[in-house]
């Protein structure tokens, strides 16, 4: 990359840290359900619980903070969430050696995991709004877009092994180190934050629990984007249980071949992260915006054709790099277009509330398409869902409509720094 794309130091320390906390986050990806099952014996009921009830009530946790974080310096915020993610984690292994570990456990640390995810997320976005200059957000999540695919391809296969080797709970182990790791490169960032003012900061009212949820609806291309992913996300993450099942049950694919169906098309977010920025400056954001998030809705049902053998493989892994790669181009620009319309006292509230809703209707459309996939099958339920997902580029803003008037400048005495930050 040219000259013209460097960041700078501080970015440099934020990058290291967010791959290093995504990279764990993907080496541990399936632990809690392996130590559901294999060490606590759970059942398939107990093992939902874990993503869908964990999530929900973590999302719930997390609405009073978004508030409460507003009105304060974002970074010791981002060092506190991953340490207490940290130590949440660390609780796991530690009960175990002692055979104390318990399902209520494990229930209790993803409520507390999910609710930090969630305060950590958007405190990066107001974090990353303070420290770059406009024209560099988009430069900044398309290289956050990119981390993400690259550990998506690496952790799976990683924390695969090592589980093989030492078990689940060394994957646990090493995700709660990456966050401490993260919480380190944080702090190395250094610098000076403007501390958000407000008369009446240290008292936090009603209001402002619905506050991100308000200015949302206000604006309505955040409305329109808001409603979007959540019902999208919701419906292609509804979907993943019931492929399971059907990939690995009825179709009998071994484990191995499940895992290759979705790490090997992560390549298609790599390309996609790259071409979001040069798209972007060719057609216009919103133009970006509008085909990507129409294309990456046209993948989802062919999952209903899925079929045993390598064609059935072949298909699933096809699918799966279509959307990946339409996705990496949607999320950066959309993550970038969400924090340009935000006023910058309003950014925290706004991502928490987004990520609240996001998790929340995740959590409820994946219980529901359980349900369905009860009564009508995994592969109908699969195609219904698919079916609606080709209604969700309805939802996407027809035209880039001017800014909320709440809206405000951006600080020009703040220096540009680097961001943490994710698309959701």
């Amino acid at each position: 990359m040219g000259s013209g794309h460097r960041l700078g130091r501080r970015f440099g320390w934020l990058w290291g840290a967010y791959g290093t906390s995504a990279l764990g986050t993907w080496l541990a990806f399936g632990a809690f359900p392996l130590i559901a099952v294999q060490v606590l014996h759970a059942g398939p009921a107990e093992v939902a619980a874990l993503s869908s009830v964990g999530a929900a009530v973590g999302a719930a946790v997390a609405v009073p903070l978004g508030p409460w974080v507003e009105f304060r310096r974002k970074r010791p915020v981002l060092i506190t969430m991953d340490l207490i993610r940290f130590a949440a984690l660390l609780t796991v292994p530690a009960a175990f050696a002692l055979g104390a570990l318990t399902f209520v456990q494990l229930l209790l640390v993803t409520v507390v995991v999910s609710a930090a995810d969630i305060t950590f997320r958007a405190a990066s976005g107001a974090y990353l709004k303070t420290l770059l200059p406009p024209e560099d957000l988009l430069i900044a999540n398309a290289r956050f877009e990119s981390t993400n695919w690259t550990t998506t391809i690496i952790g799976p296969p990683l924390g695969g092994a090592l589980i093989g080797l030492l078990g689940p709970l060394a994957t646990l182990v090493a995700d709660a180190v990456s966050y401490l790791l993260s919480a380190l490169g944080i702090r190395a960032t250094g610098g000076q934050e403007p501390l958000p003012g407000r008369r009446e900061a240290a008292r936090m009212r009603a209001g402002d629990l619905l506050d991100g949820w308000r200015y949302i609806l206000a604006d309505t291309t955040l409305r329109a984007l808001f409603f979007n992913t959540a019902l999208f996300n919701g419906l292609v993450m509804a979907t993943q249980p019931l492929l399971a099942v059907l990939m690995l049950g009825r179709l009998g694919f071994a484990p191995w071949q499940y895992g290759l169906a979705f790490a090997a098309p992560a390549v298609g977010g790599l390309l996609g992260s790259r071409l979001a920025r040069p798209l972007a400056t060719r057609f216009g954001q919103h133009q970006v915006l509008v085909v990507s998030g129409t294309l990456r809705a046209v993948w989802p049902v062919g999952l209903a054709f899925l079929g045993p053998g390598t064609g059935g493989l072949l298909l699933v892994m096809g699918v799966e790099l279509g959307l990946i790669f339409c996705c990496a181009v949607f999320n950066p620009v959309h993550a970038t277009c969400r924090l340009e319309r935000t006023a910058t006292d309003r950014v925290t509230r706004t991502l928490s509330a987004w990520a609240v809703t996001t998790k929340a209707s995740a959590a409820l459309l994946t219980a529901l398409w359980g349900v369905l996939g009860s009564l009508l099958g995994p592969r109908t339920a699969i195609a219904l869902a698919g079916v609606l997902v080709l209604a969700t580029p309805l939802l996407l803003p027809r035209r880039a409509g001017p800014p909320s008037r709440t809206r405000r400048v951006w600080p020009r005495r703040v220096r540009p720094g680097g961001p943490i930050c994710t698309s959701e």
